[in-house]
């Protein structure tokens, strides 16, 4: 009686989850800055883009006597953990020269997530949704363009949110001819 050897094969199916993350900086040029980095987040391993706002130029909020700030918001979707996608994000704000000093200082590039699904974290490593973003135009206009329907857990919708944030001033800049 021959033996027969039965190979199985497992697959696992990864799944994916819907986050978002805010861009921003104000120091050098940054049009370029935000610009290059958009290419690097479309690059991320185990990471896809979905969508990408406009850029906005926000006055800053906290220390004042600096320059603009250009923003944006994207959608991405990762198979990766929070504190993994997290630690991706840290590592291109390397990249482009970030240093954390002070609170709201200006910065080569600052890169926030915003919302990893539906996750609600008060770790000391990651807070979910990310503790201000109800509270700034520069963030929930973006959101509100790739995202308009879009509830964050706790707060609210978007819109909503974000017509209780009279008096910031923002500027959708015009889509670049390329």
């Amino acid at each position: 009686m021959a033996l027969m050897r039965m190979s199985i094969s497992r697959e696992y199916a990864l799944v994916s989850v819907r986050c978002f993350v805010a861009l921003g900086a104000n120091l050098g040029d940054p049009v370029l800055t935000v610009k290059a980095a958009l290419l690097a987040l479309r690059d991320l391993p185990q990471a896809e883009l979905v969508a990408a706002s406009s850029l906005y130029r926000t006055a800053p909020v906290g220390l004042r006597h600096q320059p603009d700030f250009i923003n944006a918001v994207v959608e991405m979707t990762t198979v990766l953990p929070a504190p993994s996608f997290l630690a991706q994000l840290f590592a291109i704000e390397a990249r482009f020269g970030r240093r954390r000093s002070v609170s709201n200082a200006p910065r080569t590039l600052d890169l926030d997530l915003l919302l990893y699904g539906d996750l609600v974290s008060h770790d000391v490593q990651l807070t979910l949704p990310h503790p201000r973003l109800h509270e700034r135009a520069f963030v929930l206009a973006p959101l509100a363009e790739i995202a308009p329907g879009l509830h964050i857990p706790g707060l609210g919708s978007v819109s909503e949110l974000l017509a209780c944030c009279t008096g910031q001033r923002i500027e959708c800049l015009p889509a670049a001819r390329e």
